[in-house]
């Protein structure tokens, strides 16, 4: 059977954070898509990738409302169960969409940087987009199983119930959770390690806007980790600790055991929507060009003629992270 959950703490603490996602959200990725669309000209095969990741994290944008008043109205769904799956596939397509163009665009730094002569490094715009459509394919094909599911006899929109055989726990939707997590992270560590190495071993370490690309690459990976790990970690805890409890345990016991656990992984989920808000800071900084139109559109006084200056005599020695 399912464990059902009271959620006092989420009622308290996932409203306010989840309102707070929407709205940086809305604002960050509505000028990112902005400036992608009428700004950005002539696109790279890299600013394909951008692109489609702030498109992602904008789909997300227009299910937090709904979830916030999921919780705002006790743990109770009120738009019938058809939207609550729908919801619920954009929460899911969000997440391995989001991790799928981060590792691609991790990808794209490396071979730019290790390998810059490899022909994938010319890769054509529309290349570029039929690769960015068959991310989109895989993502939604492995999450597309949401749709399945059915709430009709529940109040809650859930996609992660707990259940009390261990084995139901063994899902394919908690597989590809698991699964669209480690394989990514483990490409973009060695990726980012890969091009610190390279830039580091052409002496370029020392220069004031290497450091500068290297600690910004280092934070990536870091947000990288902290937007997705814990949920991750979560459910691994869940499935490892259901079953320790299940045989030691009276049925009527388990779900009490694994109340706070559960609360534990419901914010973690939440947390992973970070990404959605912390992403236009990515593009922001990632691109010169990005920034400048940025602060042109915010208003905000550009760099001034020393600093540009001091820009273009550098930008010589940081040619081979201009992508970056």
């Amino acid at each position: 059977m399912h464990c059902n959950f009271s959620g006092d703490l989420l009622i308290g603490v996932l409203p306010p954070l989840l309102i707070t996602e929407f709205v940086f959200g809305i604002l960050g990725n509505g000028l990112a898509l902005c400036v992608f669309c009428f700004h950005l000209r002539p696109w790279k095969s890299s600013t394909v990738l951008l692109f489609n990741l702030a498109m992602a994290d904008f789909l997300l944008n227009m299910v937090l409302p709904f979830r916030a008043h999921y919780y705002i109205s006790g743990i109770k769904w009120r738009f019938g169960s058809a939207f609550c799956n729908i919801c619920l596939f954009f929460l899911a397509m969000n997440r391995t969409g989001s991790i799928f163009f981060l590792m691609a665009i991790a990808l794209d730094r490396y071979m730019r940087v290790v390998h810059p002569h490899h022909a994938i490094n010319t890769l054509s715009v529309s290349k570029a987009m039929c690769g960015a459509l068959g991310l989109w394919l895989l993502t939604m094909s492995m999450t597309g199983h949401i749709f399945s599911l059915d709430h009709s006899n529940t109040s809650y929109c859930e996609s992660f119930m707990v259940n009390t055989e261990p084995k139901a726990n063994l899902s394919w939707h908690k597989f590809v959770f698991v699964f669209s997590f480690i394989v990514p992270v483990l490409v973009i560590l060695y990726c980012t390690a890969c091009v610190i190495g390279q830039l580091r071993g052409r002496q370029l370490a020392q220069h004031a806007k290497i450091k500068k690309a290297l600690c910004f690459m280092i934070v990536v990976a870091i947000l990288f980790i902290i937007c997705f790990l814990p949920s991750t970690i979560a459910q691994l805890l869940i499935w490892t600790k259901t079953r320790r409890v299940a045989s030691t345990l009276p049925p009527a016991e388990v779900c009490p055991a694994l109340e706070n656990m559960t609360t534990a992984f419901y914010i973690t989920i939440s947390l992973t929507y970070l990404n959605n808000m912390l992403d236009p800071v990515v593009y922001y900084f990632s691109s010169p060009t990005f920034k400048n139109i940025c602060r042109k559109a915010l208003h905000l006084p550009q760099a001034d003629t020393a600093e540009s200056t001091e820009k273009k005599t550098r930008e010589t020695a940081s040619q081979s992270i201009s992508q970056l």
